[in-house]
């Protein structure tokens, strides 16, 4: 199954460290600042072409995407775990029956988040206290994208499967493929169809159904390690239980933090639409800002879970340390472009005429920006716990972090406005980096004394 049948897999069991994560974090970066490009394309063109009272619409739905497409995210990584160990000791009819229990268990996950999602949206956004005058776009936004995330949990999985086997460069060329046809897509369904907020939705699940086409077609001509058969289908139990140990916790863990933005939301709504709608731009911009530091991690995730498999246990806290010099480099230099170009970026969506929007955005990318070191350490150790399968301690740190965001939207919100709500996010970071940062160094030492008694 060597060579040309299998794209561009890597084995990370193999070679520097450092060189090996830096170069498989690129291109991961690449797809991950793609992806959130989606809600970054979706916003503009929103807020250009429909305007600020638009703009607060799409933007106060983006707690709830992340709740479910959080979820989504973190349990199909999880999932993906399960392959990168089977491929790491070399376990190839484990890869396949991995990859069969990833589809098995993404199509019933699309089954209920659709159900659930579009029958209770509306719902939702009333309980959140969404401004009447924006209740009715946010609604028409958000019910098409639960509606469509079938095609985001297969993206999604599929993606991360291939991410598995190490190779991160065609989900990147996957992800700009299906963004481009989005960008193309929107304005049309926008302004020449005059669809509006719906047509922004709507183009947005075609070009996913495209994305997950080019992914299915590629698995199929270059990657053999993910051709399923039919008796692969046969399930262990065992094995099937060891997706869910992984899997579900790490899309829980996402979906706790994305409560905490959700209540988050509410307070924010209570300040009124020119809020929301600063608080919605600013964080499309913080959303690519962060990519750097997430990529990282995840890079470290499928690092950790071949290494693991193959039992290369220094290894694995080698490439920590390498990793922590890297990712805290780039959030330095990323939190220096917000710091001082933050107010541009943010004119980029409503012009130059709404100061206060501006202004506000500005005050967000900054309070965040000088936090990025928190959140890079943050994401190297729940990034690695889990690529070791552990599932215990990032979910501890995923409920402190929900309780700093309640606690901020509650207390900060009340007495700070604003500001209040732009403290959330650097509380959060720092409060579940503290038993990450624990845990890991405590699991390090056991990595090292193990790889001693071998050797």
């Amino acid at each position: 199954m060597e060579g040309k049948n299998n794209g561009a897999v890597k084995d990370l069991t193999v070679g520097e460290p450092a060189r090996l994560i830096f170069y498989f974090t690129l291109p991961l970066l690449a797809g991950n600042v793609f992806q959130q490009l989606f809600g970054f394309v979706d916003t503009l063109i929103v807020g250009r072409f429909l305007g600020v009272e638009a703009l607060a619409a799409v933007g106060c739905t983006g707690s709830l995407m992340f709740l479910m497409l959080g979820f989504v995210g973190g349990m199909t990584s999880g999932f993906s775990i399960c392959t990168g160990q089977s491929f790491g000791a070399k376990d190839f009819d484990g890869v396949r029956k991995s990859a069969a229990i990833c589809i098995a268990l993404s199509f019933a996950a699309a089954i209920v988040l659709t159900i659930i999602g579009v029958t209770f949206c509306r719902d939702l956004l009333i309980a959140m206290d969404t401004p009447p005058e924006i209740l009715d776009g946010a609604y028409d936004f958000i019910s098409i994208v639960y509606g469509g995330i079938v095609m985001f949990i297969f993206l999604q999985m599929l993606t991360n499967l291939i991410r598995a086997l190490g190779d991160s460069k065609m989900p990147t060329v996957i992800q700009a493929t299906t963004l481009c046809i989005n960008i193309l897509l929107e304005p049309i369904a926008i302004i020449g169809l005059d669809l509006g907020i719906p047509g922004s939705a709507g183009a947005t699940i075609v070009a996913l159904t495209l994305g997950n086409i080019l992914c299915i077609f590629y698995i199929k001509k270059r990657v053999q390690y993910l051709h399923v058969r039919r008796e692969d289908f046969s399930f262990d139990k065992n094995f099937l239980l060891e997706h869910l140990k992984i899997g579900l916790p790490m899309g829980f863990q996402s979906s706790i933090i994305a409560i905490g933005a959700v209540v988050l939301q509410i307070a924010l709504n209570g300040l009124g639409s020119v809020a929301v709608a600063a608080f919605a731009a600013a964080h499309r911009v913080d959303g690519i800002a962060v990519m750097p530091m997430m990529s990282f991690g995840v890079a470290m995730a499928a690092y950790t879970a071949q290494n693991f498999g193959a039992k290369q246990f220094g290894r694995i806290v080698e490439g920590v340390k390498k990793c922590i010099f890297m990712s805290c480099s780039f959030s330095v230099l990323v939190a220096m472009f917000n710091i001082y170009l933050g107010a541009e970026i943010i004119e980029l969506f409503v012009g130059a005429e709404a100061v206060q929007v501006i202004e506000y955005g500005r005050l967000f990318l900054i309070i965040t920006g000088v936090s990025y070191w928190s959140l890079a350490l943050l994401f190297i150790f729940r990034f690695t716990l889990q690529g070791l399968g552990q599932s215990l301690v990032p979910t501890i740190a995923g409920l402190v972090e929900l309780v700093m965001r309640i606690a901020a939207a509650i207390f900060l919100v009340e007495w700070l406005g604003y500001l209040g709500a732009c403290l959330a996010a650097p509380m959060a970071w720092i409060g579940g980096l503290i038993p990450l940062a624990i845990s890991f160094f405590m699991t390090a030492r056991k990595l090292l004394t193990v790889e001693k008694v071998k050797t």
